[in-house]
């Protein structure tokens, strides 16, 4: 078990976490600190009372930073910060992402701005922190980037076409820059399935819609379990230790089974 805990041990690592006011980024704030990691809360102006309080929540030292990722000089700035508070970067999760729901045969229902702003913030976003980040890692020899994608990404469903489309374009950047960062940078992502997390309060459904798709998600789930924020960044914290050293360009699908189906459960009985 020393061993282990060896492994998952991130004291003296610096995390720069973007969208980690709220739901799975603050979860993964909280989860790294308890690992030992210094770190990063970045949030959007508006956002300082949530990301203030994720802060107070980490047991170690941690630095609150407003910025928008979908503006390539905040997101230099942003990495400049992390570099002159701590000296130097070791892990980037990129977690914050937009939405908008529209059923996928509303073909009307998304314009060329919707999948611009959605592909702004979830797919150039996260390039552009990670070439951020890049050279600081590169000089220390050693780098981690967790792509926080989704199962959409994979299996075409979601909130909407842009979203998958969105969460795919994410998939593929990991594998080409798992391999062209490589050996000293490893780049790989994390795809849960549904997650009740604030970016849900944004979608519009009343409480009793909410919760029916909460409980078909997990019904429709093999090990019928709701993946909650505190569950997928346990994932996060796996490809962000050296537990996961030999893994880059993968896709770890963290989401129940959902992606298996339920076909056998039809079957039973």
């Amino acid at each position: 078990m020393t061993q282990i805990n060896n492994y998952l041990n991130l004291e003296g690592k610096v995390a720069l976490i973007t969208g980690a006011a709220t739901g799975l980024g603050a979860a993964t704030a909280r989860l790294l600190s308890e690992a030992g990691a210094r770190v990063m809360i970045n949030h959007m102006p508006g956002q300082e009372a949530d990301a203030e309080q994720v802060s107070l929540e980490c047991v170690n030292d941690s630095l609150c930073y407003a910025a928008d990722i979908t503006q390539d000089e905040q997101c230099r700035a942003m990495a400049q910060a992390a570099l002159v508070q701590w000296g130097r970067i070791d892990i980037l999760i990129n977690n914050a992402g937009i939405n908008k729901p529209v059923d996928h045969n509303n073909l009307e229902g998304l314009s060329a701005a919707d999948f611009l702003a959605i592909y702004n913030v979830n797919v150039v976003g996260a390039y552009q922190m990670i070439r951020a980040v890049a050279p600081a890692m590169k000089s220390h020899g050693k780098g981690i980037v967790v792509n926080v994608s989704s199962a959409a990404g994979e299996n075409g469903y979601g909130s909407s076409v842009a979203y998958s489309a969105s969460k795919g374009a994410i998939n593929t950047m990991t594998k080409s820059l798992g391999r062209a960062l490589a050996p000293e940078i490893r780049v790989n992502a994390v795809c849960p399935g549904f997650i009740a997390t604030p970016l849900w309060d944004k979608l519009g459904l009343g409480a009793e819609e909410r919760e029916s798709v909460r409980q078909a998600n997990i019904a429709e789930t093999p090990l019928r379990v709701e993946a909650g924020p505190e569950l997928i960044a346990r994932s996060i914290l796996f490809l962000a230790s050296d537990l996961s050293s030999h893994l880059t360009g993968q896709l770890i699908t963290s989401d129940g089974g959902y992606l298996l189906g339920v076909y056998q459960s039809r079957f039973e009985n």
